[in-house]
């Protein structure tokens, strides 16, 4: 299914088809409104607009180029083109929204930005546009990803950002989201939620999507570029809550691309789990029987997630996107891969959809075919993690 209705705006009550929503306390539905409202407003601002090109620009190194893949292209029997996160400042795709949601609380006159991160590349790009824009920043991590993730951990505190260790739970990236919103529920009136993925509620599903377009749109236009005027055959990103995917498939949704979203196989809300509500939204969730949710597991704390993004939810229910699944051994073999072919080190979450093309070449992807990979992050945080492992 292909057309304008396909990532267009979601309708009055926030929601993709049936998924989407705003699930939350009735004290912070005002805030959430007021952020609709404002996000609105300054989207159609073209001088907000312009300040956020601008400094996503100057500042975070926009447009990432598309790298071919000439050797692991050779190796899979595809034309493999990498879109190069890892390459903008901070090391991923989270400072393009991050920038936003910071210009835009700004414009809201709040002073101070919260946030939840699991691999932690989401807490260290809010601590860099909260230095940037002169704004107090705490951030929410999971005790089990601060250890980790310990270098991002000292990366946030570097950049003048407290990070909180949340010990409830799994102590993972769900319990941070929850501390979060629990945090500012308490802090609403001079405090932004800064959200790092496309989940939530409602308006942050489109907002994230929207501000991470940028990566689709560049993308599309670069690919023709490289390929005579043509799509890839294939667009293919992982997925936790799935911001990097949604704002790659959000400048191919209307082609002929064949979308991909790689979930962790210990995480697959697609592939395992049902209908729920969860932080403010209800998508596909991994739960029991009884409702309760289930803890997930991935090797990448960024991908350790028991949800996904709504709009996800409604792309695999439609048919326009599929997901799939890659587990921690695949996922450690692509790792290398990847760094052995093409001299470049993926981040652990980025190595899921490097892991599926690797399995599917000449099986579901067929041989010869051109496979667009959004690498959302570099590798620097995984690589004493990954060493221990491969010991």
């Amino acid at each position: 299914m292909t057309g304008p209705a396909v990532m267009g705006v979601p309708d009055s009550s926030g929601r993709f088809g049936r998924f989407g929503g705003r699930y939350v306390p009735e004290s912070l539905v005002p805030a959430c409104m007021e952020l609709e409202a404002a996000f609105t407003d300054a989207w159609a601002d073209p001088a907000f607009r312009r300040e956020l090109d601008e400094t996503l620009r100057d500042y975070g190194g926009r447009p990432t180029p598309v790298t071919e893949c000439r050797r692991l292209s050779e190796h899979l029997g595809l034309r493999v083109l990498l879109k190069r996160e890892d390459l903008a400042h901070t090391g991923s795709h989270k400072l393009n929204n991050v920038v936003g949601q910071a210009l835009l609380a700004r414009r809201m006159g709040k002073q101070r930005l919260i946030a939840e991160t699991g691999a932690g590349q989401h807490g260290v790009a809010t601590a860099t546009a909260a230095a940037l824009l002169g704004m107090e920043c705490v951030v929410y991590m999971g005790a089990l990803d601060t250890e980790r993730q310990a270098l991002n951990v000292f990366r946030m505190e570097l950049l003048g950002a407290t990070v909180h260790p949340v010990h409830s739970g799994a102590k993972t990236l769900k319990d941070a989201v929850n501390e979060a919103m629990r945090a500012w529920v308490a802090a609403v009136d001079d405090t932004h939620y800064c959200l790092g993925s496309v989940m939530g509620p409602h308006p942050y599903p489109y907002m994230v999507r929207e501000l991470q377009r940028v990566v689709g749109d560049e993308a599309r236009e670069q690919c023709r570029g490289l390929l005579g005027g043509v799509d890839p055959d294939w667009v293919v990103a992982c997925v936790g809550g799935g911001s990097n995917a949604a704002g790659t498939f959000a400048g191919f949704a209307d082609t002929r691309a064949g979308l991909v979203g790689v979930e962790a196989a210990g995480g697959s809300a697609v592939g395992r789990g049902v209908p729920g509500v969860v932080h403010g939204m209800e998508s596909y969730l991994l739960q029991d029987e009884d409702g309760q949710i289930l803890e997930a597991h991935s090797i990448s704390a960024g991908l350790d997630y028991p949800g996904i993004g709504p709009e996800h939810a409604h792309l695999a229910d439609i048919g326009r996107a599929r997901y799939e699944q890659a587990d921690d051994d695949e996922v450690l073999a692509a790792f290398r891969l990847l760094s052995e072919t093409e001299g470049i080190i993926p981040a652990l979450e980025s190595a899921h959809a490097l892991a599926w093309v690797a399995r599917e070449a000449g099986r579901s992807i067929p041989a010869g075919d051109t496979v667009l990979i959004t690498l959302s992050g570099r590798g620097d945080k995984d690589v004493a993690q990954v060493r221990e492992m491969l010991r």
